[in-house]
Parts: structure tokens; sequence; C-alpha cells
């Protein structure tokens, strides 16, 4: 095995966020940027930066990527890991999806050989896109999550992820019960929480698959271990809705239903939240959580369109979303653009900084993970992607013509993919 020097420096073109940028603003003050310039990573952390003339001394171990970009890792704030199996399937909407696609293909997933070559396919995947934390659905199999910790501990990764919680509404094989959920989550968090660079979730799969006694479940899980997160899907899509609003006739919305069961908090991940009104909005604000905006699977589900800037105005942290398998791609570049286009369709401009600011520092600091991942300041974690601005003639002839650095960026973010990633290193280590 051979090891990794103790002291590596990245020459490149740095790019990170300081402060959140504003809608709208192609030239925001949040937006560092450090062309050619080293990045020092001693022991796994950052370690600062050198101009590019000022290499640092001989025992730093010195890699050179000149033109290149060099940025924090990103962040997939809610993807299936079994739904690689069943990406782009055709013809169906959310609750349709499911019955048709997802849930055959997570029942697969009670084999531990499935689960096991399951959970290196999809964390080898995300890597070679560029994606170095997620926040992961495994399935309502126990194995399943201890294959994917297992998985993301030998490659370093942060991972927040959490056994699956269904108890109706789906087939026998993935139906748990109350009393052994329970038991398993407080196994499974004993085990797993705060265990290298992973953290459990408690994982409501969404309401209508929850009896209320399973959801109560869920909300002591979060209130008896303080620091788990807590996730799960909601207002996605309007037959949903309407699913969730005749099984819980008392709640004054989607999101209450969640609420009456304290599973609104600071470390909730909501997924879409596409039909919310304004108390919604106001809720998920009060209590600090964040939605997970899920562009590429709403455009491919036909679910709606997310409405950003609403959610922006009211002060809900919103990060990105590959949600695959709704999602079309593992690529958070992919998901930035179909982002892009979501908000043109509502008569919006989503700018490349506040795209690439949600799948890094605005992700991590909404996961209260700000001083580990999502940036390059001195102490985070190296969690550093390499990337070519533009692969091919037509990126490269676009890229050549660009006069503004929002210009560069925002084309890279519309026309790249895997093919533009150079190198990843995950906690200083070539992934």
């Amino acid at each position: 095995m051979t090891v990794q020097p103790a002291k590596i420096a990245l020459r490149g073109d740095l790019l990170d966020f300081t402060a959140a940028p504003a809608w709208g603003e192609v030239d925001p003050a949040g937006v560092r940027w450090r062309p050619d310039h080293w990045l020092l990573v001693e022991d796994g952390r950052i370690a600062g930066a050198l101009p590019g003339g000022q290499p640092p001394g001989d025992d730093w171990a010195r890699h050179e990527y000149p033109g290149r970009l060099i940025l924090p890792g990103f962040i997939d704030t809610h993807v299936h890991s079994p739904q690689l199996d069943v990406i782009a399937s055709y013809g169906t909407e959310l609750l349709d999806w499911l019955d048709t696609h997802t849930f055959p293909a997570e029942m697969r997933y009670a084999d531990d050989a499935v689960a096991t070559a399951g959970a290196a396919r999809f964390l080898d995947a995300l890597l070679a896109h560029g994606t170095t934390s997620a926040v992961v659905f495994p399935t309502v199999h126990r194995l399943s999550v201890d294959r994917l910790f297992e998985a993301a501990a030998t490659r370093g990764m942060r991972v927040v992820a959490g056994k699956v919680l269904m108890d109706r509404h789906a087939p026998p094989g993935l139906c748990d019960d109350v009393v052994e959920a329970e038991r398993e989550c407080t196994e499974l968090i004993e085990r797993w929480h705060g265990h290298d660079r992973l953290a459990y979730a408690v994982t409501v799969r969404f309401a209508p698959t929850s009896t209320p006694e399973q959801l109560a479940m869920a909300g002591r899980l979060c209130t008896r271990h303080p620091g788990v997160y807590m996730q799960t899907h909601l207002a996605e899509n309007r037959a949903e809705v309407e699913w969730v609003r005749s099984l819980f006739p008392e709640a004054r919305s989607y999101l209450d239903v969640y609420a009456r069961n304290r599973l609104l908090n600071e470390r909730g991940v909501f997924a879409h939240g596409i039909w919310l009104d304004a108390d919604d909005r106001a809720a998920l604000a009060g209590a600090g959580a964040q939605i997970a905006h899920s562009p590429s699977s709403n455009l491919f589900l036909g679910s709606g369109l997310f409405d950003w800037r609403a959610n922006c105005d009211a002060g809900i942290a919103v990060s990105l979303a590959s949600d695959v398998g709704g999602g079309t791609s593992l690529s958070m570049l992919r998901t930035m653009a179909d982002a892009y286009k979501v908000q043109a369709l509502r008569g919006e401009r989503l700018t490349a900084w506040v795209a690439l600011h949600a799948a890094t520092r605005g992700a991590a600091r909404a996961l209260h993970l700000g001083s580990e991942i999502g940036g390059l300041e001195t102490g985070a974690v190296a969690d550093v992607c390499v990337w070519d601005v533009a692969v091919g003639p037509v990126a490269v002839q676009r890229d050549g013509l660009a006069r503004s650095l929002h210009a560069r960026l925002f084309a890279w973010m519309t026309l790249a993919d895997d093919r533009n990633l150079v190198a990843a290193w995950v906690a200083g280590r070539p992934a």
C-alpha cells in the first residue's frame, strides 16, 4: 500500500465562498477567487494558500494544475443509494415511480452481496462526479446502512444516512415494525453516529408510508439523540400532497405532520418542498431546517417548479441535491444546470454563484458542517476537486470568448460534466 505524503500542495485557480451570494448578483463580494495559487494540505486538512510564484518547500509533494479550477468537493444533500438501479426509467410520476421502480429495486438490498456491491458502486460514482459528501437514503434494511457506512469509512467520506422507516403503504418486504425499527435505529446510532466522518439521520421515507405511531417514534429518536439529523420528503408532487391531506386530516399542512411529531428541527433535511405556502416557509425558516432542492428529479418526474426565490426571501437554507434515481445524473453540475432551467421557467435567473454556493459552502452550513467541508479555509478537511473549465471544441471556444469570471463559470456549470473532473481528493487522499 502506497503511503500518502503528509504534506501536499495543489497549484491551480482556487474558488470558494466567504459569504452567501445575493440572488441575481453576478459580481458578489462573497466569491473568493485566487487564480494561480498553491493550496497547502497537511495531514488531511487545509493548511493555507500561497501565490503560485511562491512555491512551498521541498518537503511538500507538489501537484500542478495550471489553468484548472480547484474547488471544494460537492455536497449532495439528497440521494438514494439503491436507486442507481432504476435511474432513467420511463413513464411514471412520483407515486407510480415508487411502486413500479423504486420499491422493487430496494427489495433487492435485503441481500448482503447486493447491498455491499451497491454501496461501493454508489460511493465510487459520487466521487467520479466530484461529490465528496452526501446525505443518503439507503433502504429499510439495517444491513444496507451498515454496508453504506462501512464503504464510506473506507473512503474517508463525509456521509449522513440512516435506516429508512416505513410501516405501511409499501411491499411487506420493505415494511418494518415500530418496536423493531426503534431498536435497530438506536443500535445504528450507537455504532455509527460520530464514527470517523459519519453521521446518522433518522430517515422517514415520507409521511404516507409511516403510521402515526412510527412518526412519533422517529420524533423520540431525534429528541433522545441530540446531534442526529432527520431526513424525509416534503411536498414533492400534488397527488402526494392530497394523499397526505387525506391520511392526516388533523394537520394544517404536509409540513405540519412532521412538526406535530417533533421532526421539524435545525438538523432537518427536507427534500423537494415544491408545494408549500407562506406559513410552511415561515415554519421551516424558524426551525432552521433546509430544503434539498432536486431540480433534475422534479423535471424528470414532472413534479413541479421549485420557487427558490420565495424560499430565499423567507430565510430558508436551500441546498442542491441530485435525488438519483428520480434525478437523471449524480453530477452536481448537471443538477445546477437543471436548477437554472427550473428558475428560468419561473421567470427568474439563477446565477452560477448561488448554484455553486448551494452545492458547497451553503450546503455545509445548512448541515452545521461549515468548519469541515464546503470551503477552502485553513483548518477545513481537504475534500477538494480539480476541474477543467472546458472540454471539447465547443466548450473551449465558449470559454475563450467569456468576458467575466461569472460568464466563464456559468458556461462551465452549463456545459461541463464528469469528463471535466481531473482529480478528487478526500481528506487529503486521492480518490
